[in-house]
């Protein structure tokens, strides 16, 4: 009989997650992987095809844990973009993973309306009287829940100051979410 591949599989997409967020698609080596999972180079791309595809499946795992965690709530804005950025703070691999894809692949226009139109639909269907353009006010209300990490990075909630301050921020994203969601 031969060996379950399933905890080889874990372990190569762990080590792939750990190196992408490090290194981004072009300085992630398959080198690397293998040898952090303790695995057989070959079965990387056996598994996982090239390292462009297993990029791709690392990006749509990590991107599926934040949508998991934060459905989108159109008739909760002020919700969403805090439960975004409490989701962000507790996986910020996320956000590096997401980068990477920007800086080394960027998207184009169709495929960015694309990639929020399951968003987008509801929000025009729940008919806010913000004056903005669905793709816009969702963009605006992402772009709070991320604002933190752009400017300083990851918190450190452990301290009590920093958590503090994240407290505060969170109400300060809940309170413009609020603003824009009323227009």
């Amino acid at each position: 009989m031969p060996p379950d591949s399933t905890a080889t599989k874990a372990r190569l997409l762990e080590a792939a997650t750990a190196e992408f967020t490090r290194y981004g698609i072009a300085g992630a080596r398959v080198d690397r992987i293998a040898e952090q999972a303790k695995a057989n180079k070959r079965l990387l791309y056996v598994y996982f095809g090239n390292k462009d595809e297993l990029f791709d499946l690392v990006l749509a795992r990590s991107t599926a844990v934040i949508s998991d965690l934060v459905p989108f709530t159109p008739d909760d804005l002020p919700g969403y973009a805090v439960g975004l950025f409490d989701a962000l703070l507790a996986n910020p691999d996320v956000l590096r993973l997401n980068a990477w894809r920007q800086l080394e692949r960027p998207m184009t226009a169709e495929e960015r309306t694309a990639e929020l139109a399951y968003k987008q639909q509801p929000l025009a269907e729940a008919d806010l009287a913000t004056g903005l353009d669905p793709e816009d006010l969702l963009i605006l209300v992402i772009g709070l829940a991320m604002a933190w990490f752009t400017h300083f990075g990851a918190p450190q909630p452990d301290d009590e100051a920093e958590a503090a301050r994240v407290a505060r921020h969170r109400e300060a994203i809940r309170e413009a979410a609020r603003r824009l969601a009323t227009g």
